[in-house]
């Protein structure tokens, strides 16, 4: 199904540390609902990222290859503002749990308190995907677990190099 409108952007945000098959299953299915899909990395470094915001985007721009409606961007502060000045209409959101939905509920509605004109677009996550996290993801690579299948190959060998790195 394609609901492709041309006209629509929509800002797909979220910290990618690192990029999981299932955020790369939101972007193939979120950019056919949208003109233009920007995937933001968001900087903030109280989460203390595994990696910084550039190795994240560039992460990004070698997974997205070939999708031609999506741009990947960087940004801090509030989203709405952001997503404002991209001239996005749209924030779009993955859900994998109940616990998911009560947190992006609330940013949401704050999101629209904030810019009313932006809508919050939640796609449930796939079924193979519905338990993946990037917390999980670096849980298991660190302490050197299979994560193969659960992100693209280019992340996993950055994930091995990055906890090598780690352990020397």
């Amino acid at each position: 199904m394609s609901l492709h409108t041309e006209s629509v952007v929509a800002i797909y945000p979220g910290s990618f540390d690192p990029l999981t098959n299932g955020h790369l299953d939101l972007i193939e299915r979120g950019r056919r609902l949208v003109g233009k899909l920007v995937v933001s990395v968001l900087n903030n470094e109280a989460k203390h990222p595994l990696f910084n915001v550039e190795e994240r985007m560039e992460m990004l721009r070698e997974a997205v290859v070939g999708m031609d409606n999506v741009e990947i961007d960087g940004f801090d502060g509030l989203l709405a503002e952001y997503a404002a000045r991209r001239g996005a209409s749209v924030i779009l959101r993955g859900i994998r749990a109940i616990s998911d939905y009560e947190y992006e509920l609330q940013m949401a509605l704050m999101n629209r308190r904030l810019r009313p004109d932006i809508e919050t677009m939640f796609l449930l996550a796939g079924e193979g995907n519905s338990f993946l996290s990037s917390r999980l993801v670096k849980e298991v690579a660190r302490l050197g677990g299979n994560v193969s299948g659960l992100v693209p190959a280019a992340v996993e060998r950055r994930l091995a190099a990055r906890f090598s790195e780690n352990k020397v």
